[in-house]
């Protein structure tokens, strides 16, 4: 069945003010809802929200954080919808697989990394701000558990602003992985791929760059060469004064792999067990440093945005 505009708009919405700066050509910043509902307690997660757009903005760019509402994946939430992706109970946690089924149902849910890519892809935003991608788990030889991350980068032409693959991953394998997939990464200011909570996970990367001018010189070189849809990953490690501290981090990741593998956890849950476990044994530090890399990242794709639309 051929597919038209008028069907399109009925699962997928660009708020105005997104919708104008589409038509203009502005500079745009998709960002994910999941760290809204799911990654912080109320009410510091409207705020975080909030301010995440206002950063984007300051950097020159328009905010466009994306959620499925009632079936309708919205690009771009005005207050009101922030606020129920930040109150709502229950909401779903939605990666791209769920999409269709949330559209077909009804349903409304925030997004993952794998779903916002493919959203604001889709609505033809191509620059995305996260914390960290998920990415290949530890014990993969065992379990074959793999984040659907790698998979949509590998076949989406985005630009995906982070601060390395969580740390609970396994960071070498998931490198490996994106290497075969042909994901390019780039290191924003570093020789090595950062650790997300950390600085840096000390593996390397074959890229530096040292402004946004130069990611969104290999974005052009990217439509300019061809070839398969792949992403672009700037590498954006968290400064070093704000990173968790890294024998803390070390002891109690250590502490939750061992209780993770006591309890039997696998699967969808060992992810946000994990980072609970964290977050909880470090006093709310990993959180901190969490919030402080996805701030940077922020700034950072707003500057790649606004780059990209002037065509520098």
């Amino acid at each position: 069945m051929r597919t038209t505009r008028q069907s399109l708009s009925g699962v997928l919405r660009p708020s105005s003010e997104v919708a104008e700066a589409l038509e203009q050509g502005a500079p745009i910043v998709a960002l994910e809802s999941t760290i809204i509902s799911h990654g912080l307690p109320q009410p510091r997660n409207l705020e975080v929200a909030v301010e995440l757009e206002r950063i984007v903005r300051e950097a020159g760019a328009v905010p466009a954080t994306i959620a499925v509402l009632d079936g309708v994946a919205r690009i771009g939430l005005d207050k009101s919808e922030l606020e129920r992706v930040a109150g709502e109970r229950g909401l779903r946690k939605l990666g791209f697989r769920d999409l269709p089924a949330a559209a077909a149902l009804g349903a409304s849910g925030a997004t993952t990394v794998s779903a916002t890519s493919f959203l604001a892809a889709r609505a033809g935003i191509r620059v995305f701000a996260t914390g960290g991608l998920g990415g290949v788990h530890r014990g993969w030889t065992e379990s074959q558990d793999e984040s659907a991350d790698l998979d949509m980068l590998s076949r989406t032409r985005i630009t995906v602003v982070c601060a390395g693959v969580k740390s609970i991953l396994d960071v070498p394998a998931t490198l490996q992985r994106l290497e075969t997939r042909g994901v390019t990464i780039a290191g924003f200011r570093t020789d090595e791929f950062p650790g997300f909570y950390l600085h840096t996970s000390g593996e390397p990367v074959d890229w530096r760059i040292e402004t946004p001018d130069e990611a969104a010189g290999i974005m052009r070189a990217q439509d300019a060469l061809g070839g398969p849809e792949t992403a672009l990953i700037v590498a954006n490690p968290v400064p070093l004064p704000e990173q968790l501290d890294p024998g803390l981090h070390d002891r109690v990741l250590a502490e939750a792999l061992a209780e993770a593998e006591r309890r039997q956890i696998t699967g969808q849950a060992i992810t946000p067990f994990l980072l609970g476990y964290l977050v909880r044994g470090t006093d709310g530090a990993s959180l901190e440093a969490n919030l402080a890399a996805v701030r940077g990242n922020a700034r950072v794709a707003g500057r790649i945005a606004a780059s990209w639309s002037r065509g520098d």
